[in-house]
This record gives structure tokens, C-alpha cells and sequence, in this order.
């Protein structure tokens, strides 16, 4: 019996995205624990805004898992705010100061209204880094050598409002309409991308040819009502999702802030609702769907197209604006002086506006962190994620096999669980995370290190 054809969904979340690497670094470690050493365990792959970016990588390396994921572990564990944004004081002034002074004076001075600004930042160097990480031919190259099956990125029109996922595939998938979107199969180029990952008032719209005419696009995680449905449409029968917010909020006191909020968290809401609340909806969805089906007769079955597809959900189990908010005074001086004029002040957990930054924070200080805790979390549901993929008998995974990262990955910290309250520097600068109990997990169970 061949196994289902598996699925990978990465979501939005611009610096947020790193999360998903260290998922895919904790996937891959219990793959090889497991004994796998060869195939690609994700033959259908989807992204949204950087996820997509994550997504055309991993595709660039379909014929090689493990050494795709170092390689990204490697990229996000050393990245800075140059290679997606201007983050010097003139490409900030250029864009940034203008378009703050657009909105203040503009309607004062005509002059400045024929000066219209695009974006809050000027995103150019992003289209550089794209060229290193993703090559649109090897991914056709390995399509037909059938490394991969198929490769899905979404983006959101400006001009007709309707949700796009633009598609390449070894197979004869016709392209699919629903309500308030639709499919185009095309061969997955930079451009797609940059339009994907164009978070809204960030980053400049992206022109891309549809239908025989241009329009101009928009961050796919914009009014994307179904997350994972391009995977299920791709053929994908079991689907791993990787998340980019805590779905679940642990009990106790409710956060919360009596001030006035400012523009920096209206704006910070504003993005965790475009790219965090349609995930969990759809998810239960198809939950429901696959209890429905349940309940169906084999007769019943044979007459629908619907089919039961198995879903596995791994989202951060720490506040992520919280990591972004003690990292605050990592990005350049001309970003946190564009971000105080909106509003972001503080460190930590009283950081106002953190949200806003940990979209925006594509610093190594940061990323790592969402490395380890990504890899973390994975780890911690290991024999989840070995029942899903039907990747052997969990019991027989040893405790050293299971706490133990392969240096392959750049790994920066050792297992250590003699002392909960221990925090160590890795030679690299990484933050070694202590073991904890993890809010979404029971009581008993540790945090992993990573």
C-alpha cells in the first residue's frame, strides 16, 4: 500500500516565517531518526507571502530534503533587515518619511500629491535574494524528474479584489474557481513571490500578467478565506500546516493595555488578522468535513467527490510579538525611527506595537529564536508527527535520538535538561532556550532543545 500523498501549507507572517524553518528542521530531524534518509516528504507544496518565498526554496530543492532545510535554516539563521527591505537612512527617507509626510501634509500641499510614495518600504532588495534562493527552472527540471509534484503560491488582486493561486503541476490539474477566488497554472517566477510577500501599505503592489492583461498584486494572505485548499486541489491526501500565531491562549490573567492604542497597534491587529485568523477556520472546517464524511455509508461515499483529508497543525506555543518586542533594538537605527513616528516603543512584553515588528524583524536575533522554537515545538509532538507520516513505531524512537539535532542544521545549542532555568549563548550568538513547560502541551511534557 503506497503512502498518501503528502502536503506541506506554509502561511504568511513576513520575519514571522522563520518559524516554519525550524518546523521543517524538527521534520527533518525526526525523519532521519526514524531512518529515512532519502525522498522528498512533501510532494505538494503551497505558500503564501513569505511562506511562499519558504515554499519556491524548498521546491528549488525538492531532490535533497535535508540538505533543502539547512540550507534555509542557514539563510534565516543569518538574516538582516538588507536583504528584504532598504534599511539604510536614505532608502528610508525615500520611502518611509515620504509617505508618513504624505499622509500629514499631502492634502495641504498639492505639490507632494504628484509625489505619491508606494509603500511604507522599498522591498528591491528582496528581488536580489530571491535570485539566490529560487531558481524557477530547477523547480520545472524537478518536476519532471518527479521530485515534485506540484508548487502553489497565492496573491491577492488590488484591482479585481479576488484571491489568486497561481500553480505549476506534473499533473493535468484544471485550474479551479470558488467563491471570491481562483486558480491560473503558470510556470512559478520571482515576481509571483515578490506579489505574494507584498504585505499591504509595506511593501509596493507587484504587477503580474493574468488573463492577457496586467494587474497589480498584493500579500496572498488578503482576504484568503481557505489556506489549504490549493494543496487539496493539488492532490495533496494528508496535509501538514505550519502556523504563524498561537492558536490557542493558555489560561490565566487576559493580556491586555488600558491606553489608547496607536497607530503602530492598530496596524500590528490589523496584519495578525489578515495573516493569522483564516487558518484556524479553515482547518476546523475541514475537520468538520472529515467528520461528516465519517458518518457516511460506502455508498454514500462512492457518490461525492469529497474525500477525508488528515491535517497535522503546528503553531507557535509562545507569543510571537513577545519574542519580536525583546528584539526591537536589533534593527537598524533608520527602521526604529520610522517605527517610533508610528508608534513602537518599549522592550519586551510591554513593547507597544510588537506585533507591527515581529512582521518586520528579518534580524538573525529574531529568527533564531523562532528557529529553536519552531524546532521546539515539532520535537515536542514527535510521535504525532511519526503517526502522521506513518514513519515507523514511535516507541521505539530512544530519548537520546530525541533530544539530539544534527550538527548538519547549524544547530546552536545542546540538549540539556539538567537545569531548567539555564539560558546559554551559542558560539553564533543563538539563544539556547530553557526547558519549559509548554503551554499547549500537558503539564508532564518539556520544551526541547533545539
Amino acid at each position: 500500500m503506497t503512502d498518501p500523498i503528502t502536503g506541506l501549507v506554509l502561511t504568511g507572517g513576513g520575519a514571522r516565517a522563520g518559524y516554519q524553518v525550524g518546523v521543517l528542521k524538527g521534520i527533518a530531524q525526526i525523519r532521519r531518526d526514524a531512518g529515512i534518509v532519502s525522498g522528498n516528504p512533501f510532494p505538494v507544496i503551497a505558500g503564501t507571502s513569505a511562506g511562499a518565498i519558504n515554499a519556491a526554496a524548498l521546491a528549488t530543492r525538492a531532490d535533497d530534503f535535508d540538505r533543502a532545510i539547512a540550507d534555509l535554516v542557514e539563510v534565516w539563521a543569518n538574516l538582516r533587515v538588507g536583504q528584504i527591505y532598504r534599511a539604510d537612512l536614505p532608502g528610508i527617507i525615500r520611502t518611509g518619511a515620504r509617505w508618513l509626510g504624505m499622509l500629514m501634509f499631502g492634502w495641504l500641499i498639492p505639490a507632494l500629491q504628484g509625489r505619491r510614495p508606494q509603500s511604507l518600504l522599498d522591498n528591491s532588495p528582496l528581488q536580489s535574494s530571491l535570485r539566490e534562493w529560487v531558481d524557477p527552472t530547477r523547480i520545472h527540471e524537478l518536476m519532471q524528474q518527479g521530485c515534485l509534484r506540484a508548487l502553489a503560491v497565492t496573491a491577492s488582486s488590488y484591482g479585481s479584489g479576488l484571491h489568486v493561486t497561481f500553480y505549476e503541476a506534473v499533473d493535468d490539474i484544471q485550474p479551479w474557481t470558488r467563491s471570491q477566488r481562483f486558480a491560473v497554472r503558470d510556470a512559478i517566477a520571482p515576481q509571483h513571490l515578490l506579489a505574494s510577500s507584498a504585505i499591504p501599505f509595506v511593501f509596493p503592489a507587484v504587477p503580474l500578467r493574468i488573463e492577457g492583461r496586467i494587474e497589480y498584486f498584493g500579500d496572498g494572505s488578503m482576504r484568503q478565506s481557505a489556506p489549504i485548499s490549493p494543496a487539496i486541489h493539488l492532490g495533496a491526501e494528508r496535509i501538514l500546516v505550519v502556523g504563524g500565531g498561537r492558536i490557542k491562549e493558555p489560561a490565566g490573567p487576559r493580556a491586555g493595555c488600558s491606553e489608547y492604542p496607536n497607530l503602530a497597534q492598530v496596524a500590528g491587529h490589523a496584519l495578525s488578522n489578515i495573516f493569522l485568523d483564516s487558518l484556524t477556520a479553515d482547518a476546523e472546517r475541514l475537520q468538520r468535513i472529515n467528520t461528516t464524511l465519517g458518518l457516511l455509508p460506502v455508498d454514500a461515499l462512492g457518490r461525492t467527490t469529497l474525500r477525508p483529508i488528515e491535517v497535522l497543525m503546528i503553531s507557535p506555543s509562545e507569543r510571537l510579538d513577545d519574542l519580536a518586542g525583546k528584539h526591537i533594538d536589533s534593527l537598524p537605527f533608520a527602521v526604529r525611527s520610522l517605527l517610533r513616528a508610528v508608534g513602537v516603543s518599549g522592550r519586551g512584553e510591554s513593547a507597544r506595537g510588537a506585533a507591527l515588528v515581529s512582521y518586520l524583524l528579518f534580524e538573525s536575533a529574531y529568527t533564531r529564536e523562532l528557529i529553536d522554537l519552531g524546532c521546539s515545538d515539532t520535537l515536542a509532538r514527535r510521535d504525532e508527527v511519526l503517526r502522521f507520516f506513518n514513519w515507523g513505531d514511535p516507541s521505539q524512537q530512544g530519548e537520546a535520538s530525541r533530544l539530539q539535532v544534527d550538527s548538519r542544521f547549524k544547530a546552536w545549542t545542546t540538549p540539556d535538561f539538567s537545569d531548567t532555568t539555564k539560558r546559554g549563548q551559542s558560539p553564533q550568538g543563538g539563544v539556547r532556550w530553557k526547558s519549559v513547560v509548554d503551554s499547549q502541551q500537558s503539564s508532564n511534557e518539556k520544551r526541547f532543545d533545539c
